[in-house]
């Protein structure tokens, strides 16, 4: 099975088009959801042949029964029931790729809250959550940078929801969780400072360089600027002494 052969985002938007006729609400997250909401700059996934394997969806615990009925009827085959972390797999029976489902969060190496977001944006996550969706991995790849650079190129930070990257939010959360706020930032950083220069200009010309890098400077001096709660400062002496994140299970 290979991209070529398999279109994940028309099958994502399927999906999400269904979930939407019979009411539920379901939003994707994951590369495909990168690619759907970078349309301008779709592009640069493939620059740097970033291929889509698998599919991704959220959505909240009261459509935990109404979301297997719908994937089921669109012919995918669960591979068991919710895990207590509301992750539940599915494959689509004539290619065999995986659907992962999450209710409400996104426990990963941070956890992620979708309760009161999924309606912000349509038909992915909100672009915040799409950002802070790769921010949160330890071990950040270079598959996770051409999504951010991506998302990024495409859009500006500001202080909404509305086809931007919503500093607001993304601050406030990190203010709260220092080692979630630890993972982020050095994520940013190592974006900015080594990932974007390791590309030839060919993959990602000067406009693009200069640009997201003016961007994640923006970001950076946004979440380094709000004022952290006390349960933050508390945690930021003891450090990385200290597991700062969770281990992510294996599917």
């Amino acid at each position: 099975m290979s991209e070529e052969t398999v279109d994940f985002v028309g099958d994502a938007l399927a999906i999400i088009d269904k979930a939407k006729a019979n009411g539920v609400v379901l939003r994707v997250m994951g590369a495909s959801a990168f690619r759907i909401h970078s349309p301008r700059y779709s592009h640069i996934h493939e620059k740097f042949r970033r291929s889509i394997s698998d599919l991704d969806f959220v959505s909240y615990w009261k459509y935990s029964n109404a979301v297997p009925k719908l994937l089921e009827s669109m012919e995918y085959e669960s591979q068991g029931a919710y895990r207590e972390d509301g992750r539940q797999i599915f494959i689509k029976k004539s290619s065999g790729y995986i659907v992962d489902i999450f209710l409400d969060k996104l426990i990963m190496c941070h956890t992620i809250d979708f309760r009161n977001r999924l309606e912000v944006d349509y038909p992915t996550i909100p672009l915040a959550e799409l950002l802070l969706e790769k921010m949160q991995i330890v071990e950040f790849t270079e598959k996770d940078a051409v999504d951010s650079i991506m998302l990024l190129r495409e859009h500006e930070i500001g202080s909404s929801d509305n086809e931007t990257i919503n500093q607001n939010y993304i601050s406030d959360l990190l203010a709260r969780d220092w080692g979630f706020y630890y993972t982020v930032t050095t994520n940013l950083r190592n974006l900015k400072d080594s990932f974007v220069d390791r590309f030839s200009r060919e993959q990602l010309p000067d406009e693009d360089r200069t640009d997201v890098k003016g961007k994640l400077d923006q970001l950076i001096a946004r979440i380094d600027e709000t004022p952290k709660t006390m349960g933050w400062k508390v945690r930021a002496k003891v450090g990385t002494k200290k597991a700062w994140y969770q281990q992510v299970e294996p599917r």
